[in-house]
């Protein structure tokens, strides 16, 4: 039974015991303990049930790569699944409860599966899942729907807050190990700025439980010593419970930061992730023991060596009275001696290694320990939990030499450094022969833009295993990272106790010639055993990462910290191939799992999306505007008088700015800088019509296709000079317009030398619309808006009374129009100076509403109106806006596939109703005859649709098969009762439509 030890416990503090709940029962640890040691001390080795076939689970680790002791924490607003007992701190009121078992995790009715194995192979969902077919809606889904997943999601709002954090670093060091603490120590020297990142909440590693002295003291003493004297250096930042979750392109490193589950109660955000821009990444982050594969390893109480070590040595724990001790190489033999000097008794050390072990082997049988070299587990005897091992020779068939009773089994299967974060980015592995493993290939490195190694690895995790290579390559590797000599940096004198010989042998699973009483398993989170991957490599999964799917090997939270090199050994053994050449999986981030609330940070609530508010919104609520939401802004959409209407408002509107002046607050638009030798160029690649002949000063129209063809945004587009443009968007445009400009200069045209800056909220911009517009702004004086000195379509600098100002001459309502751009701090001021200049011409603002109903009386079109995603210029009577003399645009081609210029089209036309009725927005026309479903053919369908007080009636635009060809032709439109509306088709411009009002 596992139990609390009187000795042992260097990170407990046994002064402050803490209180928790486990499924419901009241344990008790101490300040310092981890869920998983707290957990071991109360005898509660069962931790959970396996996912696959419910088999009892138990801690086998100590760290992050644990794949069995998976819970769910906490309660209420603070609850989150899939927490590692080995890393969840103990904190006072802690609540956990086991996973994936039903009703209790001592009685799982799902163990069942375990009796099922025959029937439950590798890949058995794709073969089980096919036929007959009808059962798959009331059979199959719901069974596949409640087995899926691993604990449970949260029921209730997640009561903690969550934030990002930016940073920039010369160098970045992952691993707070001796490995990462001595990489920073050559590295300081240089004054480049450091950061070093340690998952855990304790430096040191695995360096601090080893009997070795460096430089004549002990490693925990040598390492505070470290740690005070990084600190004290003024370019050296040093974080705990910071993981590197993810590298990618470019120095960019993501980091995952947990600073209250430890301390829920204390105030601050609990996840923060960091988004780091790193000139150097070193991975300091060590190796993972490997599991060996035999029947029964995953019992209760078969535990990796050093995890047990660490267990003894860190929190004073045993995981039994009787523990024997399983290897393939030296370390192992360092937990049996520490096991020995705890009180514990270990009956026998079984090393696979014919010749055994070295001076490690001579220290653990002058302590009485009984050595058996070439020996292996053929299985585990218990059933919940371990009683006894049976042995085998481990090069013979299995067959069963003695039983020994034990209650525990430590097992070393040798180390894997951990190289996940070197190959996020593409690093190449490289496979090491004696040590068994796939280590960094310095040679193919992650590569930044100019071709230079940009990720460096050091100690273990580059594969150096005893203490003085590891402080070796540290100081190597720091040195190389911050451009410093190594040779400045002393290597510390380092007394070893014995050295350990990591070289390994594999051992191949045991049992064959024998009845075997469980599996051997190669994935305990999965549930992935010996047997399915030599199934897949029969039925054909010959590649690596088809046999990892097939089997899931490897997948989920996982990502192969353990069972990705026995896996690999067990399909080249099922394929008589190398390891080598059977290759590794593709390693994803994060390395483990982080948090949706660190994903989202800030961005929730009233801030999911930010409401963004133009320089001019808190006067347009002073004057009573009824807002709507216009993507992330608000815009007023139209300001209500006393008791009026909207609609009354959104006339006045409309008839003052047609016989006047009106204002509109269009600081909304998308506004993006295109600069460069070859902005023109790539200009003319993006829209339909030619920009590289649009001269300086001069304004055109523009529409911008995706690469389908499809009508995906237009506005106004300036030439400011020979080599900056300015791109008008529609206001819910600009970002995704912007993003669709840098994919295509970063994916496709890398080589052009062109700038996109969106200055979207960097000027406010203004209206001025209505035939008394240029006598407004000619009252503010200074820049003459003459129609002699700013035409239709062209744009002029200068200042307009006390304000700098861009003025282009374009009109979205068919009046005299003027848009006015001024920085966005002086946007209010100029707001008012207008409506000052305007007071005598009765001028007031006017909302969206009425911006709609002007542009539709002309005709305009509005992008997600008149379009949805399948509409095409030529749908819309655009064909004016369509280059003939440009050889290609994004969407040429696909605009002339067939369905793109097939005649029954529905194309654009203006709808006009006999009764002077609004027709009902997105309402279809009917045409003859029925469809194969047994409804009535629709031809055509409403767009836009408004009442016009220009006009004093309804009017509407909308497609209609052939619609430009059936001018005059009355069509039926069913409204929201089902009465029929009698329809005119006519042409969609309504009012002014040789455009004189503009042109004035």
């Amino acid at each position: 039974m596992s139990t609390r030890l009187q000795t042992g416990g260097r990170l407990l503090n046994k002064d402050v015991p803490l209180n928790f709940t486990f499924n419901g029962r009241k344990m008790q640890g101490y300040e310092g303990d981890t869920l998983a040691s707290a957990l071991l001390a109360n005898n509660q080795m069962l931790m959970g049930r396996s996912f696959k076939y419910h088999r009892p689970r138990g801690v086998v680790s100590s760290g992050a790569e644990e794949p069995n002791a998976l819970i769910n924490m906490g309660e209420g607003t603070r609850f989150e699944p899939n927490q590692r007992a080995t890393t969840t701190e103990l904190f006072d009121g802690l609540v956990a409860e086991s996973q994936n078992h039903w009703p209790s995790l001592e009685f799982d009715i799902g163990a069942i599966n375990s009796k099922l194995a025959r029937f439950l192979p590798a890949g058995f969902y794709y073969k089980m899942f096919i036929h007959p077919r009808p059962l798959w809606k009331h059979v199959y889904e719901p069974f596949i729907r409640r087995s899926a997943g691993l604990g449970k999601a949260p029921k209730m709002r997640d009561g903690d807050t969550y934030e990002h954090f930016y940073a920039f670093y010369d160098l970045v060091i992952i691993g707070g190990g001796i490995a990462g603490l001595m990489a920073a120590k050559a590295a300081a020297s240089s004054g480049a700025q450091i950061l070093i990142m340690e998952q855990s909440a304790h430096w040191g590693g695995r360096c601090v439980v080893e009997p070795d002295q460096i430089n004549g003291k002990d490693p925990e003493y040598f390492i505070q010593d470290l740690v005070a004297e990084l600190t004290a250096q003024p370019n050296v930042t040093m974080r705990t419970r910071l993981m590197g979750a993810g590298v990618y392109d470019h120095g960019y490193l993501l980091g995952y930061e947990r600073l209250r589950d430890h301390a829920p109660s204390e105030p601050g955000p609990r996840h923060r992730l960091w988004r780091i821009r790193a000139a150097k990444i070193l991975t300091a982050t060590g190796a993972i023991e490997r599991p060996l594969s035999f029947a029964g390893n995953d019992l209760p109480g078969v535990i990796l060596a050093s995890a047990l070590r660490d267990y003894v040595e860190n929190f004073g724990v045993s995981m039994g009275d009787r523990t024997v001790v399983l290897t393939n190489n030296d370390d192992a033999y360092r937990t049996a001696i520490a096991l020995k000097a705890a009180g514990l008794d270990v009956p026998v050390i079984l090393d696979a290694r014919s010749a055994g072990g070295g001076a490690l082997a001579e220290a653990a049988k002058k302590l009485g320990i009984r050595v058996e070299t070439g020996k292996a587990v053929a299985f585990v005897k218990g059933r919940g939990a371990v009683t006894g091992v049976a042995i085998c020779d481990q090069a013979g068939q299995g067959t069963v030499l003695e039983e020994i009773a034990c209650d525990c089994l430590a097992m070393s299967g040798g180390w894997s450094p951990v190289v996940h974060l070197w190959s996020h980015c593409g690093g190449k592995l490289i496979w090491d022969q004696a040590l068994a493993m796939f280590r960094p290939d310095p040679e193919k490195a992650p590569r930044d833009q100019k071709g230079e190694g940009f990720v460096l690895a050091a100690g273990a995790a580059n594969g150096h295993f005893s203490l003085g290579a590891v402080m070796q390559d540290a100081l190597q590797q720091g040195a190389e990272a911050a451009g410093v000599t190594a040779a400045a940096q002393p290597l510390p004198e380092i007394d070893q106790t014995a050295e350990a010989a990591m070289e390994a042998v594999w051992m191949m699973p045991q049992g064959a010639g024998i009845k075997l009483r469980s599996k051997a398993w190669l994935d305990f989170q999965n549930d992935v055993k010996v047997s399915d991957v030599q199934l897949a490599a029969q039925e054909g999964f010959e590649s690596v990462e088809h046999a990892k799917r097939y089997t899931t090997l490897g997948m989920a939270t996982d990502q192969g910290k353990l069972s990705n090199i026995n896996g690999l050994a067990v399909l080249a053994g099922a394929l008589n191939a190398d390891i080598p050449a059977v290759g590794t999986t593709t390693f994803r981030p994060p390395y483990t799992p982080i948090s949706m609330g660190a994903i989202a940070g800030a961005a929730r609530d009233e801030i999911f999306q930010p409401v963004r508010q133009t320089p001019i919104h808190d006067w347009h609520v002073e004057q009573g505007a009824y807002m709507e939401p216009v993507g992330q802004w608000r815009r007023p959409y139209c300001y209500p008088r006393a008791d009026e209407t909207h609609q009354d408002a959104v006339a006045r509107e409309i008839r003052q700015t047609r016989n006047s002046v009106g204002l509109l607050d269009a600081s909304t638009l998308g506004k993006l800088l295109v600069q460069g030798p070859d902005a023109a160029k790539f200009l003319d690649m993006l829209y339909t019509n030619m920009m590289s002949t649009l001269k300086i000063g001069k304004c055109r129209y523009g529409l911008m296709c995706s690469e389908n063809g499809f009508l995906m945004d237009d506005g106004v587009v300036v030439r400011l000079d020979e080599q900056s443009f300015l791109c008008h968007t529609t206001s819910g445009g600009a970002e995704h317009i912007h993003a669709h400009m840098e994919e295509w200069l970063q994916t496709e045209w890398w080589d052009w030398n062109v700038y996109v800056a969106n200055l979207t909220e960097q000027y406010a911009q203004v209206g001025v619309v209505g035939p008394k517009a240029r006598d407004v702004l000619e009252k503010l004086g200074g820049l003459d808006v003459s129609k002699e000195a700013l035409g239709f379509m062209e744009y002029a600098e200068g200042r307009l009374g006390a304000f700098d100002v861009r003025a282009f001459r374009i009109s979205f309502s068919g009046e005299l129009s003027y848009e006015i751009a001024v920085p966005a701090g002086q946007g209010l001021a100029f707001w008012q100076a207008l409506c000052a200049a305007g007071e005598e011409f009765g001028i007031m603002p006017y909302g969206t509403e009425a911006l709609h109903v002007m542009r539709a009386e002309k005709g305009f079109i509005m992008i997600g109106d008149e379009t949805d995603g399948t509409v095409i210029p030529q749908d819309l009577g655009l064909h004016w806006a369509i280059s003939k003399k440009k050889s290609d645009f994004l969407g040429k081609r696909a605009q002339e596939r067939s369905h793109m210029v097939d005649p029954d089209r529905w194309k654009l036309v203006g709808l006009e109703t006999l009764d002077g009725s609004v027709l009902p927005d997105g309402a279809y026309a009917v045409g003859e005859g029925e469809n194969a479903n047994g409804q009535r053919n629709t031809i055509g369908r409403v767009t836009s649709t408004y009442f016009s007080p220009t006009l004093n009636r309804g009017i509407a635009m909308g497609l209609v098969a052939q619609g430009p060809d059936r001018m005059g032709e009355i069509l039926n439109f069913p409204d929201l009762s089902g009465n029929e509306v009698k329809v005119k088709l006519v042409d969609p411009v309504f009012y002014d439509k040789n455009g004189d009002r503009q042109n004035v």
